[in-house]
């Protein structure tokens, strides 16, 4: 027997971005606390509006699952005394477990022989679990920010005005603050705030929909795109697409009704993407494009009731907008009555960071190390990229980035071509901030590539230098991001550039500022880059025990490594490839460090040393000039082939002999093959 478990928490507006977050904890909470119960449940579903959270999981069964135990208790030899009597520790493990002493049996284990029980636990009724699970799950939802209210010790995202718990339909009943659980639910906040009764899912998602709520996440969302693309097509173009615009908005209604406003023509001069950050970071308004992929002048905001006087909403949203895009018409003119390069002596009183100095002394590392970068791979381009990097940073003195700071880069490339600086100068202000996330757009250009790779690499560098290193999920400067945005942009351009050089670099030039030995800096940041680019091809697919025998063996370049990982990747997959492993893994596994000597054939032995030595021989030169050639395909191939030779090796002789000239020379005979895997991949890591 089974039934649905049904629950929802009732709330003031919850912010929009904690609740997917909050729907995922509420099922991985709910998920665990029935498998600790031994309750058994089926299909599950999350809801949600800013108002309420809510749960169903049908096939929930009614009693838990009876339970077999066998519990080992404490030594004979102390359970029983001379006489063969039961003692305290006797009386206590049978007391502890709920049985009679006379059920209490012995076992004979390894150690001895101990006391033995062996029960069944009978399940108990669900129903009378609930009381007392869900108040815990509620209890232990995480919010990245939480309050209290009124006197009570209890804290949620938002103050709680209901909850709905029923199990089969009938009350689960408990009490959670001052609050009881009930059976009764809510209506729309304006529109429809009125009570109505639930039992169970089907008929609460009915009866919200009657009170103008849509608690269907993925419904919501698919309404909202359809009332944007109908608008849209009635005014003649498209919607500009927005994804996480799309999810927020998703968030902060229990009804959409989508109102179209319109942008004064005047204000189409600024920036596209001035306006569209205005209007998105601001207002959550969508805005449109026409069949060129240009902005027009309107917009879409997606309205939590149903207008009686659409025209009246609508008003309020433009005049609301107007006050916003005239402050911004006023910076854009205050602005550009300086040059950028003008805002270079106020960055030299704006500090960067405490420990670190001044933004105007951040610019003058990152430019050195892109020069240095322009120079090494790209010398065509070597004054742009110190003309991008000294202007990279001129637009946070500005009084639009002042006032939006998420138009930083932006600005600065739209003011840098109305002064007339190079469109390549322009373009790398705004592309050296790429990438923003992790699969975000990269730099198109060498300009803001170097630029880009150079700020981020001091970021890290710097902060590192003054124990500013990121422990756990806290990361305040966002050096992981910046760490995976100096791969992506190597790995995209294929930049034959060294990490720990780079780094090297960095942290010299931040000889007066760093407050620990360069040595040990150096080292932790080439690691905590190469652990990022460990999780980076894992996530891709590539096997973590192919990624890490790569990556401990070297790693200095990142495209020379990832080449590595495809090329052991691909012999992984061959069918023979676990026998090749072990051969291969046996060699490492002799010679530990290696026996560095020159091989003697004058001492073999058997003719299996012989034909190893000479197979050894034939590939060495050519596995150095494809590893050389970075041909790694082709090098691992050639490696393969000696498998065979080293099988018959192991069976025909006895690597450790008695006689040490012996021993060693064949340990340096296998020393050579493995030294053929140097600087590709370690084997000893293969599973």
């Amino acid at each position: 027997m089974s039934a649905e478990l049904f629950l929802e928490l009732g709330t003031e507006e919850i912010p929009a971005g904690f609740i997917p977050r909050a729907l995922q904890d509420i099922e991985r909470l709910l998920c665990q606390e029935l498998d600790n119960a031994r309750i058994s449940y089926g299909a599950i579903r999350t809801f949600a509006t800013p108002r309420r959270l809510a749960i169903s999981i049908a096939a929930v069964a009614r009693q838990q699952q009876r339970q077999e135990l066998e519990i080992t208790g404490p030594p004979a030899r102390i359970a029983f005394d001379a006489e063969g009597r039961p003692t305290k520790a006797a009386e206590g493990f049978a007391r502890t477990n709920g049985v009679a002493l006379d059920e209490v049996k012995t076992i004979e284990t390894p150690k001895g022989e101990y006391l033995y029980i062996s029960k069944v636990v009978e399940g108990g009724e669900t129903a009378e679990q609930l009381p007392e699970i869900l108040p815990r799950v509620i209890d232990k939802i995480p919010f990245k920010k939480s309050m209290r209210w009124k006197d009570l010790e209890i804290r949620f995202a938002r103050p709680l005005h209901w909850i709905v718990a029923t199990f089969g339909g009938e009350l689960v009943p408990f009490i959670y603050g001052d609050l009881h659980s009930g059976k009764v639910s809510r209506g729309h906040r304006f529109m429809a705030p009125e009570e109505f009764t639930v039992s169970g899912a089907e008929d609460y998602l009915a009866s919200a929909e009657q009170h103008h709520v849509i608690p269907e996440v993925a419904k919501r969302k698919e309404l909202i795109s359809a009332q944007l693309e109908e608008l849209a097509g009635q005014l003649g173009g498209r919607i500009n697409p927005d994804a996480e615009l799309l999810e927020e908005v998703t968030f902060l209604v229990e009804t959409p009704q989508a109102l179209a406003g319109s942008i004064e023509e005047r204000f189409l001069q600024l920036p596209p993407e001035l306006l569209i950050t205005s209007m998105r970071e601001h207002q959550r308004y969508f805005t449109l494009l026409d069949g060129n992929g240009k902005l027009l002048p309107n917009f879409i905001t997606i309205a939590n009731t149903h207008a009686k006087d659409p025209k009246v909403v609508v008003a309020g949203n433009e005049r609301v907008l107007k006050a916003r895009l005239s402050d911004a018409m006023f910076f854009w003119q205050e602005d550009r009555k300086s040059k950028l390069e003008a805002r270079l002596e106020p960055l030299k009183k704006v500090v960067y960071q405490a420990k670190l100095g001044t933004s105007f002394e951040k610019i003058e590392r990152f430019g050195a190390l892109a020069v240095g970068l322009a120079e090494r791979l790209s010398p065509e381009v070597l004054e742009l990229t110190k003309r991008a990097a000294l202007l990279a940073k001129c637009d946070l003195e500005t009084g639009m980035v002042y006032e939006f700071p998420e138009l930083q880069g932006v600005m600065g490339r739209e003011y840098a071509l109305l002064e007339g600086e190079d469109p390549r100068v322009a373009k790398a202000i705004y592309e050296h901030y790429l990438p923003t996330q992790a699969g975000g757009e990269l730099p198109s250009d060498d300009v803001g590539a170097f630029v880009s790779l150079a700020d981020k690499i001091d970021t890290i560098c710097g902060c590192f230098s003054v124990g500013l290193i990121p422990t756990g999920t806290a990361d305040p400067y966002a050096l992981r991001r910046s760490a995976i945005g100096i791969l992506a942009i190597i790995l995209e351009r294929g930049y034959a550039v060294s990490v720990p050089e780079l780094v090297a670099n960095s942290v010299a030039l931040l000889e007066t500022k760093r407050q620990r030995p360069a040595q040990e800096i150096v080292a932790e940041v080439v690691e905590f880059i190469r652990l990022r680019l460990v999780n980076m091809l894992t996530g891709q697919g590539y096997p973590q025990d192919v990624v890490d025998a790569v990556l401990s063996a070297a790693f200095a370049e990142p495209v020379d490594a990832v080449e590595r990982v495809k090329a052991l990747a691909t012999l992984k997959g061959r069918e023979d490839f676990e026998p090749l492993a072990v051969a291969f893994k046996r060699v490492g596994n002799i010679i530990k460090e290696g026996v560095e000597q020159p091989v003697d054939p004058q001492l073999f032995a058997a003719a299996c040393e012989t034909e190893l030595f000479a197979a050894l021989q034939q590939v060495q030169s050519q596995v150095a000039e494809l590893v050389a050639g970075r041909n790694y395909p082709a090098a691992l191939e050639a490696i393969a082939g000696l498998r065979v030779p080293v099988d018959a090796f192991f069976d025909g002789v006895m690597v450790m002999d008695k006689d040490e000239t012996v021993k060693n020379n064949r340990l340096a005979l296998l020393t050579g093959i493995a030294g053929l895997f140097k600087g590709v991949a370690d084997f000893s890591r293969i599973a």
